[in-house]
């Protein structure tokens, strides 16, 4: 099929010499000659010969008939470079969503960074922590950034900006004032901070941790404190149904839900935030849901419906 572009001049059929020929003769000799020449003109035309044949397509197509040529080009102007189809919905356009992914896979390695002290408004508290593990050693960095970047997918597939503060490309950190601070400055419409807990065995089941009022220092979360609210309350409502994880049965008396003041994460924040725990690495049961490729997934779908669902409204 070829591309008939608006530089494109397609090639005109050749016309028949024979019957403009066979005229002028008729016209100058007389009597039976001229008639036996239009004769043999017709008789020609009629048996096939190739130049009149494209002659009668030309004059067909001229005339509107649906010749195969025309066909042709109309497939052609179909498939051409310049259509395109329906462009895909992106309810999430003009959205910008961070991504916190919680603890470094570096931080280990530079335990004398990670120790030193921040301001978190009410007081002070180390940069970072290590983040805890599986006892077969899968560490919650690898979960954190795992679910993460699943996420970030199905939020750009949705027409969002997504951001992270760190994507495993620095040897550690960042601390947790510069978490907040890389939230703050990208004017966020919603963060997400993605952490997997490490509570004692029999203790499992996923909560959202929400920001409580606090005003103190270079900390003050009155203005954020509703609409994190109902950003955590939609997370853990569609992690929920995503996922099949019930909520924690040792934080958050059944809800899912848990409201802290202590976290320079939270506390720092001048847009909507969150915390989510996955769910308990150091419990059997959570450690094989935490671990699994299809899991996180779900977990990462849970999470973006309730991040959608929040910036929907």
């Amino acid at each position: 099929m070829s591309y008939v572009g608006p530089d494109f001049d397609p090639p005109q059929p050749r016309r028949s010499r024979r019957g403009p020929l066979t005229v002028a003769v008729a016209a100058l000799v007389p009597g039976a000659l001229a008639g036996w020449l239009v004769w043999q003109a017709v008789a020609d035309d009629s048996g096939g010969g190739s130049a009149p044949q494209q002659a009668r397509g030309a004059t067909s197509s001229a005339a509107g008939s649906p010749t195969a040529s025309s066909t042709g080009a109309s497939d052609s102007k179909e498939s051409s470079p310049t259509s395109s189809a329906p462009a895909a919905p992106t309810p999430l356009k003009g959205k910008v969503v961070v991504i916190d992914p919680g603890h470094n896979p570096g931080n280990f390695q530079h335990t004398a960074e990670i120790n030193r002290k921040v301001d978190i408004g009410t007081n002070s508290k180390e940069c970072d922590t290590t983040g805890t593990a599986t006892n077969a050693g899968y560490t919650e960095a690898q979960f954190t950034l795992d679910v993460s970047r699943r996420l970030r997918t199905i939020l750009q597939q949705q027409g969002a900006t997504v951001k992270f503060t760190q994507n495993g490309d620095r040897s550690w950190g960042p601390c947790i004032d510069e978490r907040a601070e890389i939230g703050n400055k990208a004017h966020a419409d919603a963060v997400v901070s993605i952490h997997a807990d490490g509570a004692g065995a029999g203790q499992r089941g996923f909560h959202v941790i929400l920001p409580g009022t606090v005003h103190d220092g270079a900390a003050d979360t009155r203005p954020i404190v509703a609409t994190s609210r109902d950003l955590g309350e939609r997370i853990a409502g569609n992690f929920a149904r995503e996922t099949g994880t019930a909520p924690s049965n040792y934080i958050g008396d059944g809800t899912g839900l848990d409201v802290r003041t202590d976290l320079g994460g939270l506390n720092l924040s001048t847009v909507p935030k969150v915390f989510i725990e996955c769910g308990n690495m150091r419990d059997s049961q959570d450690a094989a849901r935490l671990t699994s490729g299809a899991w996180r997934q779900k977990a990462a779908s849970g999470i973006s419906d309730g991040i959608m669902s929040f910036l929907r409204e």
